[in-house]
């Protein structure tokens, strides 16, 4: 049973407040950026009631894991994950950063959702159902709801504060960025997809599809913010993969399904979970994380 207190919230006197996202709290420390993955979940661009106990621990361990391994594909801006190392000011707390915590450079992010899709599943099969196509792209006839796709696919979406991503073209993003960075976003983030599902798929899990985020540091494009976390990302296990009918998940999906039966009309704010929602959903985030790396989080 998992009944460890959950972090829903930080208030450091000593550090400045730089942004306070859904999931995240973000300090600014001069040119660099503290980001914290609290326990908060979110879900229909609401924050719930309740947190995850252990969740802000297996974004940030997932995250780190997979910086590192995709870190000879692509260059990304985290400088550390130890308190110790992050000056006096964050070693103060350090006993409530450690495991959810990472100094990263400050990036000048690409105003630019990078969706990539494996699969046949959420926004993406609901497109294709009235279409046959998903953010311009036409596929074949006769798919099912999860079919995996003939190749996977680059779906980019604006990027919003507050309500829905929207779902674009690659020519829409071309407008927004530039033909050249958009060909070279959907290029990289095809490559890193393919790499970590390819390893995923070694530990008995499909990554449907995931989303990620780009900036520039220096002049240089990095990856950033969270990476293939079960928060971006539709883990699926491939024991039980079935097309045709929704998947059991190691993700958010199992809360998203739960509200949609309580009768919440998706509006904030959010409601608080049943604690038999909050148990199954962080054994969920924490199974993922163990197949994946080999760690569950302390």
């Amino acid at each position: 049973m998992v009944r460890e207190t959950a972090l829903m919230k930080t208030d450091f006197d000593n550090l400045n407040l730089f942004n306070r996202g859904k999931v995240r709290d973000i300090y600014e420390l001069g040119d660099n950026l503290l980001i914290i993955a609290t326990d908060r979940i979110s879900a229909y661009d609401s924050v719930l009631g309740s947190p995850i106990p252990k969740k802000g621990n297996v974004l940030t361990e997932l995250t780190l894991f997979w910086l590192d391994y995709l870190s000879d594909v692509t260059a990304n801006h985290l400088i550390t994950a130890d308190p110790e190392d992050m000056g006096d000011a964050v070693k103060a707390h350090a006993d409530i950063l450690r495991g959810r915590s990472m100094l990263v450079k400050k990036a000048d992010v690409v105003p630019i959702e990078c969706v990539v899709r494996g699969y046949l599943a959420g926004s993406g099969w609901r497109e294709y159902t009235g279409s046959g196509m998903v953010c311009g792209i036409e596929l074949p006839g006769g798919l099912r709801q999860c079919d995996k796709l003939p190749e996977p696919i680059f779906t980019p979406a604006t990027k919003a504060e507050s309500g829905h991503d929207e779902n674009i073209s690659m020519e829409e993003a071309a407008d927004i960025i530039g033909k050249e960075l958009a060909q070279t976003l959907r290029e990289r983030s095809l490559q890193i997809y393919a790499k970590a599902n390819s390893y995923a798929a070694g530990r008995g899990i499909i990554i449907c599809d995931t989303k990620f985020e780009w900036g520039f540091c220096d002049g240089e494009l990095v990856l950033i913010d969270e990476v293939l976390t079960p928060d971006s990302s539709r883990f699926w296990p491939a024991d039980s993969y079935q097309p045709g009918r929704s998947q059991f998940s190691f993700d958010k999906q199992y809360v998203r399904d739960w509200l949609d039966r309580s009768g919440w009309d998706h509006n904030p704010p959010g409601p608080e979970l049943p604690p038999e929602v909050v148990e199954k959903t962080s054994q969920r985030y924490l199974k993922a994380c163990e197949l994946l790396t080999d760690r569950t989080p302390e």
